[in-house]
Parts: C-alpha cells; sequence; structure tokens
C-alpha cells in the first residue's frame, strides 16, 4: 500500500505542471530523437538511440511516480492552518548558533533545502513538528552532531 503524500496546494500545483510538461511536450520530444536516431542505421550499435531509450524509460518512470504521489495525496489547507505550533505548511523562524532562520516546513515530496523547504521527516522538521513558540528543540544531526533550535515565530 502506498504511503500518503502531504503536500501544500503550491506543491500540488507544481507536480501537476510537471506532469502536463513531461506528457504533452517531454514524451513528444523524446519520442522524435528517437525516429531521428533510427534513421541513422542499425540501432544495434547506435549510442543516439540508446540514450534516446534510457531518456524515454526515465520519463516514463517520473510519469509514473507522479501520478501515483497524486493519486495519495493528503493536501494541507494553509487556510487553515493554525500558528500555534509547527506543522505541515507553516513557516517557522529559528535562532540557532548560525543565527536566525525561516524554513517552510512540507510534506517530502516537495522538500527542498536550496529553497529552505524541509521535509516533515528530515531531522530538523521532525524535531520542530509540534512544537510552540519559545520552545527549544536539540535535532540531532545525521553527522552525529547535536543542534539546538529555539522557535521564534510560526507563520502560515
Amino acid at each position: 500500500m502506498p504511503k500518503d503524500v502531504i503536500l501544500t496546494h503550491d506543491g500540488l500545483e507544481k507536480l501537476k505542471q510537471e506532469l502536463e510538461h513531461l506528457t504533452t511536450v517531454k514524451r513528444r520530444e523524446v519520442a522524435e530523437r528517437i525516429k531521428e536516431a533510427r534513421e541513422f542505421g542499425d540501432i544495434s550499435e547506435n549510442s543516439e538511440y540508446d540514450d534516446a531509450k534510457n531518456e524515454q524509460a526515465m520519463v516514463e518512470r517520473r510519469i509514473l511516480d507522479i501520478e501515483e504521489q497524486l493519486r495519495s495525496a493528503q493536501v494541507v489547507d494553509e487556510a487553515h492552518l493554525s500558528t500555534d505550533a509547527v506543522q505541515v505548511g507553516t513557516r517557522v523562524r529559528v535562532k540557532s548558533d548560525k543565527g536566525e532562520e525561516e524554513f517552510a516546513i512540507v510534506g517530502s515530496a516537495e522538500a527542498n533545502p536550496a529553497e529552505r523547504k524541509l521535509s516533515n521527516e528530515s531531522p530538523v522538521g521532525r524535531a520542530l513538528l509540534g512544537q510552540s513558540r519559545g520552545a527549544k528543540v536539540t535535532v540531532n544531526l545525521p553527522s552525529g552532531k547535536t543542534r539546538t533550535l529555539e522557535i521564534l515565530e510560526i507563520s502560515r
């Protein structure tokens, strides 16, 4: 049984857009590459053909992955989120030895540390979940180190 995928409305829209792009644009581009590669002759020793077929397999795999995520998606309604405690869909501003940082807590499907979107399943996300403003949490990092965070603000 597939695990539920927690998404914000923004994450849901991004997945739908990616699926649309893959099924309409990318499939056509890859099919055209395969067609062109076949025109080069013997496909048994044709690296262009092999590359195009590999890309086709990756595109189809990603399409199946996205479709499965959309089928099992639970969308968080950010408009009705309480800011009394950290939960998926909230933003949290914390203070640590690195200074102040702000994160959005999202489901694992839309996590992107470069965009400051932390998964609810990550060590920091897990430690912050359910905590309220003013709480100090200690996070056990994968490196074996610990990090203490003080929650300064929770918002939508």
